[in-house]
């Protein structure tokens, strides 16, 4: 029944992935969550380090696109500065927002990977979408209260994850 939660990674942080890893793998696009994935959820505006890792992605013709269940407007918001197209109200961890995804780059579910900080909603949907995922580290340690439901229940899940599969353990980087 957890099998379902468990992340193909575990990364300390988004800008620890590269895209020579990422090419490694057979990923062309990177899918990535928004709130404390990409940005705090608290501070739409980002920093140098996300801006810095964007341009890497958009360098070596690896698209980055944010799937997130936020109102369109907060998500152009936070990443219109960085030109980065989005699929809005994505209704994690329904396959919805990784389908569209998929339609708007016209990629296969294989050349994908989504990046994300919830096992609850964007790990449980990459996998219900067949696509390889990767769990980080949240920026911040505070959440949107209806976030802070779901880490309740993500730490019994990841307890209950870690006894089954040892191999989960954070890295500094897809290895």
């Amino acid at each position: 029944m957890f099998s379902k939660f468990k992340p193909t990674w575990m990364v300390d942080a988004i800008y620890k992935i590269t895209p020579n890893q990422l090419k490694k793998m057979g990923i062309k696009a990177v899918l990535t969550d928004l709130d404390n994935t990409l940005i705090a959820w608290d501070n739409p505006d980002g920093t140098e380090e996300l801006l810095t890792w964007i341009l890497e992605m958009k360098n070596a013709g690896i698209p980055v696109v944010v799937v997130s269940n936020n109102k369109s407007s907060r998500i152009k918001r936070a990443v219109e500065k960085f030109e980065l197209a989005y699929v809005s109200r994505a209704l994690k961890p329904s396959t919805r927002g990784f389908r569209e995804a998929e339609k708007m780059l016209n990629l296969k579910p294989s050349e994908l990977v989504m990046v994300g900080d919830q096992i609850m909603t964007d790990i449980r949907g990459a996998n219900a979408a067949g696509i390889r995922n990767i769990l980080v580290r949240p920026i911040v340690d505070t959440d949107g209260w209806n976030t802070r439901i779901n880490r309740f229940f993500e730490r019994k899940i990841m307890k209950h994850l870690a006894k089954k599969h040892p191999d989960m353990v954070w890295k500094g980087g897809l290895e």
